[in-house]
């Protein structure tokens, strides 16, 4: 079959297929895990109302940590939790939140509070 005859039979059918450009990665979240294609080809059909994404490339399988996991693992002494506290004036559950975001570090966590 030509690819204009293929065309045609598309037509009738109801079906649009495009290339979609400038594609540079495609994520695909799973539990636990991401699934990421560098430089794909992207194809998008159209059919019915319905838009379908056929994605063509190689898969890499990227596990994940959710970021309130991360965030429990560091133990932050009560002493640097009142030091930012205080510094901005804020609460203590404020000040504990912000120490986890960078892990303990007090200047980053008096930033946060401060300029965010």
């Amino acid at each position: 079959m030509s690819p204009r005859e293929m065309r045609r039979m598309m037509q009738r059918m109801g079906l649009e297929m495009e290339e979609m450009q400038g594609v540079e990665q495609v994520l695909i979240k799973v539990r636990n895990k991401q699934l990421v294609v560098e430089n794909p080809q992207v194809l998008v059909m159209k059919m019915a109302g319905q838009t379908i994404f056929q994605i063509v490339g190689e898969a890499k399988e990227v596990e994940m940590l959710k970021t309130e996991e991360k965030i429990e693992e560091v133990e932050i002494p009560e002493e640097d939790i009142q030091l930012v506290a205080t510094q901005p004036g804020v609460s203590f559950e404020e000040a504990k939140k912000a120490l986890k975001q960078p892990k303990g570090d007090l200047a980053q966590a008096i930033m946060l509070l401060t300029v965010g």
